[in-house]
């Protein structure tokens, strides 16, 4: 099998379901390759969640709000993505970036909750600054 807008996938690849939602609206139920980012099954399933940076950890658009139980289970955020999460619309003790959390078996099951709006800084008018 193949993902849209990716490479194949294994044939022994391991599936999972994962439910989206955004202000209480149901999007949807999607099939997760476990070891994908949560911003590749999104792209994958035409979920809108953005990821401007293309998972360089340069932006929030990809930020998620997750279960707590998968929140406690999921890798540590790093100090990059910490200081993206700073910028988040709607941030949450349970605020990760789509692009960083990766999924696990652990996870079947889980709704992945989207914040209502996104900040894009680049296309919301921000003027980087000379350091």
């Amino acid at each position: 099998p193949r993902l849209h807008g990716g490479g194949p996938v294994s044939a022994d690849a391991t599936w999972i379901d994962l439910h989206w939602q955004k202000g209480g609206e149901t999007l949807g139920t999607t099939r997760a390759v476990v070891g994908h980012s949560l911003l590749e099954v999104a792209h994958s399933n035409h979920i809108d969640l953005e990821g401007a940076c293309e998972g360089s950890v340069a932006c929030s658009t990809c930020h998620v709000i997750l279960e707590p139980e998968v929140f406690d289970m999921a890798e540590e955020a790093s100090e990059d993505e910490d200081d993206m999460l700073d910028m988040a619309f709607g941030l949450t003790e349970t605020s990760r970036l789509g692009c960083q959390v990766f999924v696990t078996e652990d996870m079947d099951g889980t709704t992945i909750h989207l914040p209502e709006a996104t900040r894009n800084f680049y296309v919301d008018g921000h003027v980087p600054q000379p350091h």
